[in-house]
């Protein structure tokens, strides 16, 4: 079985949490990206995620990215273009939850890094969010997409709405594939409704 440990991350009153988290899935990821490497951005909102792996996987590299509204594509679109990187992405206006749909056969099992920044678009139409049910078939598609050592990193919000049930969702999801990940937790722990940062590296295939 996957060694699991917690860790925890405590911020002072009136820091952002949401962007410590990100920063620290950033990091997390970095490690596992060389020139070369595929990579996913299964929720590109504002693209910053998008533009993170598109600098680390190379020209060589590529990244897929994915999202349910036009606008957070084409936001993402015009940051990789200024930096030069939009060749080194293939992006489409779908759910999460159909991107399999993307990645060509030849890339299956061979995913370095898979990231989701779940909920809603920043300071877009918060009525539009992630779903438990979605986020469920997307990490279905990603437990096969990823090699070994991959890494899966999900930030989810249990303070939005109907980000409790999707946060309980992936903890069970996670538990019940425990012994082919890795896994590490960071959580306010002064805060229940703070951002939850998973970190798993996949250390054992299906098979």
């Amino acid at each position: 079985m996957a060694h699991r440990f917690l860790a925890v991350l405590i911020g002072n009153e009136g820091d952002n949490r949401s962007m410590h988290f990100t920063v620290e899935a950033q990091k997390m990821a970095m490690s596992h990206l060389v020139e070369g490497s595929i990579a996913i951005d299964a929720t590109v909102g504002n693209g910053f995620d998008t533009v993170f792996l598109a600098q680390h996987v190379g020209e060589s590299g590529l990244v897929y990215g994915v999202d349910i509204q036009s606008e957070a594509i084409e936001s993402a679109k015009r940051k990789l273009q200024k930096s030069e990187m939009l060749h080194r992405t293939q992006l489409a206006v779908m759910s999460h939850a159909n991107l399999d749909d993307l990645i060509h056969p030849t890339d299956f099992g061979q995913i370095s890094v898979a990231m989701f920044n779940l909920g809603y678009l920043p300071f877009g139409d918060k009525s539009i969010v992630t779903t438990a049910s979605a986020t469920h078939q997307a990490l279905a598609h990603v437990f096969n997409l990823l090699r070994l050592g991959g890494l899966l990193s999900i930030l989810a919000y249990p303070g939005h709405a109907g980000g409790a049930e999707e946060s309980a969702m992936i903890s069970k999801w996670i538990e019940d594939h425990e012994a082919f990940f890795e896994v590490k937790r960071f959580q306010d722990s002064q805060n229940t409704n703070s951002p939850i940062l998973w970190s798993m590296s996949k250390c054992r295939s299906d098979s």
